[in-house]
């Protein structure tokens, strides 16, 4: 349940991979169940948000496409209210919605007060633009500043089994009940040797181990995996059916 409503399976789809002519994926996801769909504009400069409008629209009931904003060409942080305000209003255009149940801050703009970055949201959320606000690669105390001025429904920050650098981060997310959306879940730990151990054990891929290793490590814990390929996404999705035993946890742990 992300902040307290929006109920969502455990496996999201991260959408960044998908180039234009590959909608099939992200229509394959839904049809496997995948119920949140992760986005930016940052993705192809809106491209990557009109992909799956063409594609999912009309959106099934229980299928919440998240975005972000806060990135401005060509590739600068910005996160200046005006430019938040103007992101949404585009975002909310090419999504073809009334009202993003979830947008996340893409990255918190240094040269702008995390005040004002955090209140415009707030803003449009009192306006009925935007459900549920989430913060992208925070730290604790950017965090708690936050917290201090809206409810924070998400976060999104790198985590996987071998690159725990937010781990604090994950733990205050447990502590308040935030839902955390690891991106990058997968990649570095599909070589491995420990994991391709017990991959091998369990019967999963490695890319599985990893993906159930995230599950099993905190209840508010989403991963957000993606791929640009239908046979990479069906591993991906199957991975929620994947279960450790506790020796096999703790020694990847």
């Amino acid at each position: 349940m992300i902040g307290g409503e929006l109920r969502v399976r455990r496996l999201g789809f991260g959408a960044m991979h998908l180039s234009p002519g590959d909608g099939e994926v992200a229509r394959r996801a839904v049809d496997l169940g995948v119920t949140l769909i992760d986005t930016a504009y940052l993705y192809g400069w809106g491209a990557n948000e009109e992909l799956l409008a063409r594609t999912l629209w009309p959106y099934r009931r229980e299928v919440l496409v998240t975005t972000k904003v806060g990135v401005a060409r060509p590739g600068r942080l910005d996160g200046r209210p005006e430019v938040l305000r103007a992101q949404v209003d585009a975002a909310l255009e090419r999504l073809r919605m009334d009202r993003l149940d979830l947008l996340q801050l893409h990255r918190v703009d240094p040269e702008v007060p995390l005040a004002d970055q955090v209140g415009a949201l707030r803003d449009l959320r009192d306006q009925g633009k935007i459900g549920h606000i989430g913060l992208s690669e925070v730290t604790v105390d950017q965090l708690a500043e936050a917290r201090g001025i809206v409810e924070v429904a998400s976060v999104q920050n790198r985590y996987n089994l071998l690159d725990r650098e937010h781990e604090p981060v994950l733990e205050a997310c447990e502590a308040a009940g935030i839902a955390f959306l690891p991106w990058r879940p997968v990649l570095p730990g599909v070589a491995d040797p420990a994991v391709a151990e017990i991959a091998a054990e369990t019967g999963a891929t490695p890319a599985q181990t990893s993906l159930a290793w995230l599950l099993a490590r905190s209840p508010v814990i989403l991963p957000i995996p993606g791929t640009s390929t239908i046979a990479h996404l069906e591993e991906n999705v199957a991975a929620g059916a994947v279960r450790l035993a506790r020796s096999q946890r703790d020694r990847l742990g």
